[in-house]
């Protein structure tokens, strides 16, 4: 069985997240988000809430499932679930030049290979960062992300 991790903050998961890892389903057996926790960032929802949001988000992916990174490597995580790849989405040449460095340690530390998918482009201006902004400033962010994710995100600004 084929299974790759998708890790991120997801904060909060957005379409093209949702676009990169219902890609990632259908080259993979099983896909599991791995989502994030960094306590040198400062988040707009906490852990458990983005796994809600994942979840609720991602609940037609039947071969998707979402679990928490932990604090470890995501290395050791990888080889801790039986995951043989990563999946990251590409939005511009800078996330890959971003992102190459921590595939080629990845490769090393568990033989683990990344898959980039470049995202589609309507996705590709799209961060958590600047939806999380103009959701902020009453900018409409619906068709960036899933009802669960604006009611939130309206509920708490």
């Amino acid at each position: 069985m084929s299974r790759a991790v998708c890790p991120g903050s997801f904060d909060p998961i957005h379409n093209g997240h949702i676009e990169v890892i219902s890609r990632a389903a259908r080259l993979f057996d099983e896909v599991i988000v791995a989502v994030s926790r960094n306590y040198a960032k400062k988040y707009r929802f906490d852990l458990e809430q983005r796994m809600d949001l994942c979840s609720r988000s991602l609940a037609q992916l039947p071969t998707v499932k979402v679990l928490p990174l932990g604090d470890g490597l995501l290395a050791d995580f990888c080889a801790e679930h039986g995951a043989n790849a990563l999946v990251k989405g590409l939005r511009s040449g800078l996330d890959f030049d971003y992102e190459l460095p921590m595939a080629t340690m990845n490769r090393h530390l568990a033989d683990v290979d990344t898959v980039f998918l470049p995202t589609d482009s309507q996705f590709a201006h799209v961060s958590s960062s600047l939806l999380k902004e103009v959701a902020a400033l009453g900018g409409d962010i619906r068709p960036f992300v899933p009802d669960v994710v604006h009611e939130r995100l309206v509920q708490r600004d």
